[in-house]
């Protein structure tokens, strides 16, 4: 009888210890997972272990190119609920009817930074969202900020040199970046934005976001209205200061990822009410800037915000990679109902981001579970790295179109919004609305006493540890023309007088 139940015991402890088989990624089972192959006990490992060797090869290759940009990132998946109809202005299927639901996910992100970087370094945060809809992807690609640095795509690669660490030293360095901004007045009102508290958010979940770009709405009837997107916390906007983030960064540098999946886990689910704006064609020349300028905000109290939905995150990953570093956005990805605009930087986008996909995932990143369509896809692309589609087989011969045999047909309904241009240059040439300073001194001027200081004394940070004083002196006129008060009193904290523009050294304006 003792016997017997020392026996059962150990059945007990061998299949608890054992559970599932293990097996090759061939599905072969594993006999040890534990010890190589060897030449006798103490000899060398044979390259004959196929089960050591396939797994130091996948080992190898466990990581992926990361991203350019946007390289740190949290995601989860939820929920889109419509709460009016919009479809007087676009058939976009998300904003048909009221209480409409789909589901959708999202990925919060840092964006110069690399991927294992603190998240209290001061940076604009990503805010995607794919919609995964009856017609397709639909991905709003934003940021916190409502604008950005520049608004021609053909300066985006050397903005992101410039931020990036120093080929040489391997450093991010103010000295050239503010070199790079010097020479680019329109960016004043992001800088003055991301040096502001908002540039270091206390958490994924209580920061806003913004599409930035305007896109087109078509409705059934194919007729145009320019549309921004944004996203308001339901939780209220929190941001850190440069003391909070310090003390943050000596707790915990990923609080932001943390504190996002702490909330979805304890059913704290975060949410954003979406808001749109909307201008008709005819009334885009009716402001003093170009509407389609990324470096511009649309503001509330001259064009309407109109709520028509909130986002419910009440899911998180099950797995990192899968689900979060192989997620795809592309401002690139619209289904019917919403077309792109002709915003310059926008339109450089609409390739970058396609491209940077296939580098990072593969041609076929689309079949990856998470970016895969809910509805079947059907078209004629074929192969390449991991073709993983089930096609229709009983047509399988025909992989082209037209055919006799191709059970795939076209409809109008989903052509795109005609457009008539007239009397079109073609040629490069800046706009004429630059606009450059106005909203960022209207932005200075709607921070708090404090908000202001605090703003002032994180540019003087940065600007302080650049060693031209051309450039200081340069940057300082900008933010002057911004607001006189806002760049007197970075002229007074980098030791400037005013007898030190009289010359007019800055070739963007004299401080008067």
């Amino acid at each position: 009888m003792k016997t017997f139940h020392i026996t059962f015991i150990c059945a007990l402890l061998a299949l608890s210890v054992t559970g599932q088989q293990m097996t090759t990624n061939f599905g072969a089972p594993v006999g040890d997972n534990q010890n190589s192959k060897t030449a006798g006990e103490y000899g060398p490992v044979l390259l004959e272990d196929i089960h050591l060797i396939e797994k130091l090869a996948a080992f190898d290759r466990e990581r992926i190119p990361e991203r350019v940009v946007h390289a740190r990132g949290a995601g989860a998946f939820g929920y889109f609920e419509a709460s009016k109809d919009m479809s007087l202005f676009t058939m976009a299927v998300p904003f048909q009817e009221v209480g409409k639901k789909t589901e959708l996910a999202v990925r919060f992100s840092t964006v110069i930074h690399g991927k294992g970087s603190p998240e209290t370094a001061r940076d604009p945060r990503g805010f995607a969202v794919k919609f995964y809809t009856e017609d397709g992807n639909y991905d709003i690609v934003g940021n916190n900020l409502p604008v950005f640095f520049i608004r021609d795509a053909i300066k985006f690669p050397d903005m992101v040199h410039s931020l990036k660490p120093s080929p040489v030293t391997n450093k991010q360095d103010p000295n050239r970046f503010f070199d790079f901004f010097s020479h680019i007045p329109e960016a004043t009102h992001m800088l003055t934005r991301v040096y502001s508290d908002y540039g270091i958010p206390a958490g994924y979940q209580f920061m806003n976001g913004s599409s930035v770009h305007g896109f087109k709405w078509i409705n059934g009837k194919g007729e145009v209205t320019y549309v921004k997107y944004h996203w308001e916390s339901k939780q209220g906007e929190k941001n850190l200061t440069v003391a909070d983030a310090t003390m943050q960064q000596g707790k915990d540098w990923q609080h932001a990822t943390v504190s996002l999946r702490k909330d979805i886990d304890e059913e704290r689910f975060p949410q954003w009410d979406l808001y749109v704006q909307m201008i008709k064609p005819e009334d885009m020349q009716n402001f003093d800037f170009w509407p389609l300028d990324a470096t511009k905000d649309w503001p509330a109290n001259e064009v309407e915000r109109i709520r028509i939905g909130t986002m419910t995150l009440n899911k998180n990953p099950m797995n990192y990679f899968q689900e979060v570093e192989s997620i795809a956005f592309s401002p690139g990805s619209l289904i019917p109902g919403v077309e792109a605009s002709e915003d310059r930087l926008l339109q450089g986008r609409l390739f970058s981001y396609f491209d940077t996909h296939r580098h990072r995932l593969g041609p076929n990143y689309l079949q990856i579970a998470v970016n895969k369509p809910r509805e079947k896809v059907v078209n004629y692309n074929s192969d390449s790295y991991s073709s993983a589609r089930n096609d229709d087989f009983v047509n399988a011969d025909v992989n082209y179109q037209p055919s006799s045999k191709t059970p795939t047909t076209d409809n109008n309904k989903y052509n795109y919004a005609t457009q008539t241009l007239e009397k079109v240059t073609i040629g490069q040439q800046k706009i004429s609305k630059t606009n450059d300073f106005k909203q960022a001194g209207d932005f200075y001027r709607s921070l708090t006493k404090k908000g202001q200081d605090n703003l002032v004394s994180n540019l003087l940070g940065d600007l302080g540890q650049v060693k031209s004083k051309d450039i200081q002196k340069t940057m300082i006129t900008y933010f002057y023309r911004a607001d006189r008060d806002f760049g007197m009193k970075l002229a007074t904290g980098l030791g400037f007088s005013m007898k030190d523009f009289s010359k007019g050294s800055s070739k963007y304006g004299k401080v008067r």
